[in-house]
């Protein structure tokens, strides 16, 4: 494990509880103190302040990066090197040019290699997701993502050179996964629109976003993120499609609501700005975040040779969509989605918005009327004209 702090934890809870058949070996900190602790915690055989001791040790098989965006990519060149197996926190990099290289790198040594995005494993996600997969929402028109809240946990995050940006990067890129998962991640990201601004924070980068994301086939990505939003964590995505729609609420209507005065409260959960009055707990944070699912897939298709569902490849392709909102935030215009690898389809045309009713006309719209009447509503298709029709 290289890193000690926050998501390390969270990630080592998840690596030791789920499959009760992993251990880690060893740990890097920045900070001496901070590994040793982590060791205690977590029976490590070797802690220490030094990466490259850390990543070549011989009973070390597979490296995982709980750090700073800046050190990313030094962590997955020296795995690289020692030929490990390595996975990564999000984002891959701090834009798409550091990301393609340690993609290039892994590729070049033949290692694998894991994208750690949790949010596409919650199980909330993943039952939205085989619903649509199934065909239940018809053809995707709309998926949006939100995450909110009052800002990260450590110093480095508010740092725009270790963090490479503010919210954008930090949040937007969970919500660009979830998207693209929802949308189709074979379908090539066109263009982007965003506003960006820093409404609180004295800081350097941007502390609230918002941007579209235009798809091949016409379908729009939308997210929303935010380290000045008040309340806790804000988790919430939704799909549209031709056949329906999924809502899904993930952290602050969780089914879990509990007031307390604050007597005798500590921690209850990740981002929750106080310990009395309403609160929202999760009921299992590591597992409704979505890691345990996340490391069961990362370590069973390492044993088994296959890819995980998220790949370095996937990393890099956010990194290029938020590349293009943050040069959107700067001009005010859409700005294009920047690949110089595409390994999906190729000349996707638009989906057709067309459909037919009869011979003659489109449907635009059937509905049953609060007196029983059933109602149709048709395009013609020669001449363009709507009418209505009561049927049945």
């Amino acid at each position: 494990m290289l890193g000690s702090g926050f998501i390390a934890r969270f990630y080592a809870e998840s690596i030791l509880g789920q499959r009760r058949r992993d251990k880690i070996v060893a740990v890097y900190s920045r900070r001496k103190e901070s590994a040793e602790k982590f060791a205690k915690d977590y029976d490590c055989s070797f802690a220490s302040d030094e990466m490259e001791a850390t990543i070549s040790r011989p009973d070390v098989d597979m490296v995982c990066i709980a750090l700073p965006n800046n050190l990313h990519e030094i962590a997955v060149l020296l795995s690289c090197k020692h030929n490990k197996a390595v996975i990564t926190t999000k984002p891959l990099g701090r834009n798409a040019t550091e990301a393609r290289r340690m993609l290039e790198a892994v590729e070049d040594a033949g290692v694998y290699s894991a994208y750690l995005e949790d949010l596409v494993y919650t199980p909330k996600f993943l039952k939205a997701f085989a619903s649509v997969k199934g065909g239940a929402l018809g053809r995707i028109l709309w998926a949006k993502s939100r995450e909110t809240h009052p800002g990260p946990h450590s110093d480095w995050f508010w740092d725009k050179e270790q963090a490479g940006g503010g919210c954008i990067l930090d949040l937007g890129c969970h919500c660009v996964e979830i998207g693209r998962t929802f949308i189709g991640k074979d379908i090539r990201p066109v263009e982007v629109m965003c506003w960006a601004d820093t409404q609180v924070k004295p800081i350097d980068a941007e502390d609230h976003a918002i941007g579209l994301i235009k798809y091949e086939n016409g379908a729009i990505g939308q997210f929303e993120v935010s380290w000045t939003f008040r309340g806790g964590m804000d988790l919430r995505d939704e799909v549209m499609g031709t056949e329906g729609t999924i809502w899904i609420n993930s952290s602050l209507r969780t089914g879990l609501e509990m007031f307390t005065t604050g007597k005798g409260a500590d921690y209850v959960a990740e981002k929750a700005e106080s310990t009395s009055g309403w609160l929202f707990p999760l009921g299992d944070e590591v597992n409704d975040f979505g890691y345990n699912h996340m490391f069961t897939d990362v370590f069973n298709s390492y044993e088994d040779g296959k890819a995980p569902k998220e790949t370095f490849y996937d990393g890099y392709v956010v990194n290029s969509i938020l590349d293009a909102a943050y040069r959107s935030a700067k001009t005010k215009l859409w700005e294009p989605v920047q690949l110089d690898i595409w390994r999906g389809k190729i000349g996707v045309t638009k989906d057709s918005h067309l459909t037919e009713y009869d011979a003659d006309h489109y449907l635009i719209k059937e509905e049953v009327t609060h007196y029983g009447a059933k109602k149709v509503i048709l395009k013609n298709k020669k001449d363009g004209k709507i009418i209505e029709q009561t049927v049945g």
